[in-house]
């Protein structure tokens, strides 16, 4: 029998004893929606895929069961800010030890009060979890579940892939690949699909909340010229109660438009990855501590905000895609409050975007680490690699990365790399990777292509926004800009209805999303999403 049997016979209800956990431990009365079907999952030792809304208690999800569990969980969390705040509240919960391993923090240290039976909880990011000696020693303190945060980041599909997530399902195994949680508030079927594929969850319980969050007004200002949008946003920012977020595109403009707020007698601060580490915690403890009105950020600034009181948050303009909006928007009014989301919007701002995505990745430097890792015959030291090639660690990252996804390299346990036997020759490799950086560009602009929708749109923008994440939502929602009185769309009715199968001509293979009057959103496996006329579809487009 094993330990999580052993445990439910000797303790009753799962559900009871959860709910004492949470009340006891942490002061919690109610647990939301969702949350007690998962933990009850993770507490019986299965995987789980857990979508639910930006500021829905995800963390609670494995704070509540690791407390009923045998040995330490292991969070993979990607900010260290949001290490830094989940061990000061779980220290303050007394929900037992607690500690960050990450690069500000004695690695050593923090790892010896693990295995030491000190620490119930081990934050660390996911290039911590890459290093092998980090697993080895973890390893030796039987872990009892892994949490893995902003699970999204593991998928190329994601709005936010990280290349270190992709290291995180050989380190599950090394592990032993205790219960696995996977948490994200922003995830699409396909998003989803890759999630429980890379992390090599086992028969997962896929638990998925609506993304509705109704108390947030969503709106819309249109702009032509770029100096009448910022004296709006600045003047909206100045003369709003509350604390408030305003996102921009640069780090120039975090400190102009913080400046200039700051003018107007509001306590604004500016936060980006240029600040020095100490000025972006001081800056960071201000907005916890509420001693600051407006934070003005790039997308640096977010994840792992403690702040339930946020009041509205501005975009001085769009950003790369529905999902990273959706997940920014999502801080406020976390404490069901009534909040806003507005979007200062030039069309002209969508070419900064499509720049921001990147270039392309370069095939010559493909091919030549593909050809040494062959002709070497064994295993070679990435150290040694990125000298030979005279090149950074993360751009060894990412190219190692597209050569794995093809099958032609692995990377041991040790962190070398090695040729795939009979793999692809390094021409075929590097080709195959190619094509697939540039199917991954062709999706983020498409994704780019939906911010557009979302901001010109004349029908409801909740359903726009929900039709992304693949939601039906039927009739206006009365609570945005372009809202008003239309009639109800059955998200089944007519040809191609929601999440159905489709085969495109020239695209391929998708599934429908969405469907609003004579149009529906298609997202292709090559190309990303497309909006689709239905008046010229047939013939094109068929059901699979």
């Amino acid at each position: 029998m094993g330990v999580w049997a052993r445990l439910a016979g000797r303790f009753g209800s799962r559900g009871r004893r959860l709910r004492k956990v949470a009340r006891k431990r942490f002061g919690w009365r109610e647990l939301r929606p969702g949350q007690l079907e998962a933990m009850e999952q993770v507490l019986g030792g299965r995987d789980v895929l857990l979508v639910m809304p930006t500021g829905g208690g995800k963390s609670a999800v494995y704070q509540v069961p690791a407390l009923l569990l045998d040995g330490p969980t292991i969070v993979v969390s990607p900010l260290i800010a949001l290490q830094r705040d989940q061990v000061a509240s779980l220290l303050k919960a007394g929900a037992g030890g607690a500690v960050a391993v990450n690069s500000t923090s004695p690695v050593a240290a923090g790892l010896d009060q693990v295995t030491a039976g000190r620490a119930e909880f081990v934050f660390l990011s996911p290039e911590q979890l890459a290093k092998p000696e980090v697993v080895a020693q973890l390893a030796t303190a039987k872990p009892s579940l892994i949490a893995v945060d902003e699970a999204h980041c593991v998928s190329s599909w994601g709005h936010d892939f990280r290349p270190d997530y992709l290291r995180l399902g050989k380190a599950i195994e090394l592990l032993g690949h205790p219960p696995v949680v996977a948490l994200t508030a922003t995830a699409a079927p396909n998003v989803r699909e890759e999630i429980v594929r890379s992390l090599g969850l086992r028969r997962p319980k896929e638990i998925v909340r609506g993304f509705d969050r109704p108390n947030i007004h969503l709106a819309v200002r249109r702009f032509a010229k770029d100096g009448d949008k910022r004296r709006a946003l600045i003047e909206h920012a100045a003369t709003r109660e509350g604390l408030g977020l305003v996102y921009v595109a640069s780090r120039r403009e975090a400190e102009e438009y913080a400046g200039a707020i700051a003018e107007r007698g509001r306590r604004a601060e500016p936060y980006h990855a240029g600040m020095r580490s100490a000025e972006r915690t001081r800056v960071h403890e201000l907005f916890s501590a509420g001693a600051v009105d407006t934070v003005v950020a790039t997308s640096a600034f977010g994840m792992g905000i403690d702040r339930h009181d946020v009041r509205y948050v501005l975009h001085a303009g769009p950003p790369e895609s529905p999902d990273a909006y959706y997940q920014e928007i999502g801080r406020a009014g976390r404490d069901g409050g009534a909040a806003s989301a507005v979007l200062f919007y030039r069309p002209e701002d969508l070419g900064l975007r499509r720049f921001l995505t990147g270039g392309r990745v370069d095939s010559g430097l493909l091919l030549r680490v593909a050809t040494l890792v062959r002709e070497h015959g064994g295993t070679v030291p990435a150290g040694e690699l990125r000298a030979l090639l005279d090149i950074g660690a993360s751009r060894l990252t990412a190219l190692v990365n597209l050569l794995e996804r093809v099958n032609a390299l692995t990377v041991t346990a040790s962190g070398d790399l090695r040729y795939v036997p009979g793999g692809p020759s390094p021409e075929r490799a590097a080709a195959e990777a190619v094509r697939l950086d540039e199917t991954r560009h062709r999706v983020d602009e498409s994704r780019i292509d939906m911010m557009r929708g979302y901001a010109e749109t004349t029908g409801c923008r909740r359903r726009f926004l929900l039709g992304y994440f693949g939601e039906p939502y039927q009739g206006g929602c009365g609570h945005c800009d372009a809202c008003r009185d239309e009639r109800r769309i059955e998200p089944g009715a007519g040809p191609f209805p929601v999440h159905a199968k489709v085969q495109h001509v020239r695209w391929g293979r998708g599934v429908v999303l969405s469907r609003e009057h004579d149009r529906i959103v298609v997202l292709f496996e090559s190309v990303g999403y497309k909006t689709l006329a239905l008046a010229a579809v047939d013939g094109v487009l068929t059901m699979i």
